[in-house]
């Protein structure tokens, strides 16, 4: 309960992001009723509700939250009528007549449980493990905006003492700057992948810079498997930055992950992420750019790679040069007709399959890369990458992020944005008898307070 309390959540107003929980969990499941739910020391009060008007708390004993708080896993009931507790509970009994209960708990970094995200329908049904574990990241989500709510608060109280004193309003304010620079470079990672597998056969490195240390950016990216030796990844730009567009990206990472493990057509996911995006009419304008690719191994060796873009710049492949050329071949990866993901209902998006062949290495990257300045003021763009890319010498995701971040350290004033950098290659065929490589690197970088020079740190 003194958790409860340190998140002084209850009794709240209506809030978007948690309506929003509310509503997906619905929808993705189909069910009559979809809730979030806080418990009390003698009540559940429900902090968003989906499918049922006028119900604000219920009595906590005997409940079906007050027993789902007592799991660590997701408890589900798939018919009420044969569960001894659940029989005589006031929703099955009375006019509600829930026949079907599911809940995830909502457990905080320190392990303590505060409620649930619950799914209710009026006949029995089942659900698959898949289910439950996009249950349980629902109730993630919810953790992720109690979090950003609670530092929100905290940042407000803060501010609100800082002016009772005007003598002590320099030193506040230097206080608050490094809370808010911690706060940013904390939240930040929770948005980033703390580290990329491993994927046997393929090496994968990536980099994230951050334009000023008092920001949450909302470049994104993450490589995860699918089963079945299949891998998914992705690498996107939410617009705009802070804690609202951090809240979008929370939500992009978990419905690309979700929807992939649904969908095998990249443009499905895609798909599923512009109608998350959707959903709520108070997301505004928060769309995003993301390009969504799936790996399966080749037969000949290398992987074939499946890549779906939705507004964003092109990947680049890039191989080593035929012949006695020198340098590399760069290729623009960019299939014709996706559109940008959360602006418009029934945007298409397009997909392209290729061959990431042994030697073959792959490039992703957000727009402050390519809208980073010259010299004489015009841009880098894409054509600017890619003639870059063309003089270097190795096509392995490792160097190709190292050439990139020395590309950008080089720029007179470096990028005007925030710049992830996501890269994937397959090493040559080894010699016989010399296993197969796969190996991960990634760094997280961030320029300091005065947003002078950038440095990097290990991850």
């Amino acid at each position: 309960m003194q958790a409860v309390r340190r998140y002084d959540i209850l009794d709240t107003p209506p809030d978007g992001a948690f309506d929003r929980v509310a509503a997906m969990a619905a929808r993705l499941f189909d069910v009559a009723v979809a809730s979030v739910t806080i418990v009390d020391t003698d009540r559940i009060w429900f902090k968003a509700i989906h499918g049922l008007d006028g119900i604000a708390q219920i009595g906590r004993d005997p409940g079906l939250c007050g027993s789902a708080i007592m799991r660590d896993d997701t408890l589900v009931i798939p018919d009420t009528l044969t569960d001894p507790v659940a029989c005589t509970n006031p929703l099955v009994t009375g006019p509600l007549r829930v026949r079907f209960y599911a809940a995830a708990p909502i457990i905080t970094s320190d392990g303590y449980r505060l409620g649930t995200v619950n799914i209710l329908d009026t006949k029995p049904r089942l659900i698959t493990e898949a289910d439950t574990a996009t249950l349980a990241d629902l109730a993630a989500m919810v953790l992720d905006a109690m979090e950003l709510r609670l530092s929100g608060l905290r940042l407000l109280r803060e501010e609100q003492e800082r002016r009772k004193g005007e003598e002590e309003a320099r030193a506040r304010a230097e206080r608050d700057t490094e809370a808010i620079t911690a706060f940013a470079t904390t939240l930040q990672r929770t948005l980033l992948p703390p580290a990329l597998p491993v994927v046997p056969g393929l090496e994968l490195a990536c980099h994230y810079q951050t334009d000023s240390p008092r920001d949450v950016g909302g470049d994104f990216y993450d490589v995860f498997p699918l089963g079945g030796q299949r891998w998914a990844f992705f690498l996107g730009d939410v617009c705009g930055k802070g804690a609202e567009a951090a809240v979008v990206t929370s939500l992009t990472r978990y419905t690309l992950r979700e929807a992939a493990q649904h969908h095998e057509d990249p443009t499905d996911v895609l798909d599923a992420l512009n109608s998350a995006l959707l959903l709520d009419p108070s997301m505004g304008s928060r769309y995003c750019t993301c390009v969504f690719g799936t790996l399966q191994g080749a037969p000949g060796g290398g992987f074939t790679v499946t890549v779906a873009m939705g507004g964003h710049p092109p990947a680049f492949h890039v191989q080593h040069a035929q012949g006695e050329e020198a340098g590399l071949v760069v290729q623009g990866v960019r299939p014709l007709g996706g559109t940008l993901v959360g602006a418009l209902e029934g945007a298409r998006f397009a997909a392209h399959t290729f061959l990431l062949g042994p030697g073959h290495g792959l490039l992703l990257y957000t727009d402050g890369l390519t809208e980073a300045r010259l010299a004489d003021g015009s841009m880098l763009g894409e054509e600017g990458v890619a003639a870059f890319l063309a003089n270097r010498t190795a096509p392995d995701a490792g160097r190709l992020i190292e050439d990139t971040i020395a590309l950008i350290a080089g720029l007179p004033a470096g990028p005007g944005d925030d710049v992830a950098l996501l890269a994937l290659s397959v090493p040559l065929t080894p010699a016989p008898g010399q296993p197969s490589t796969a190996s991960t690197a990634c760094t997280l970088a961030a320029p300091p307070v005065d947003d002078a020079a950038r440095t990097g740190q290990e991850h």
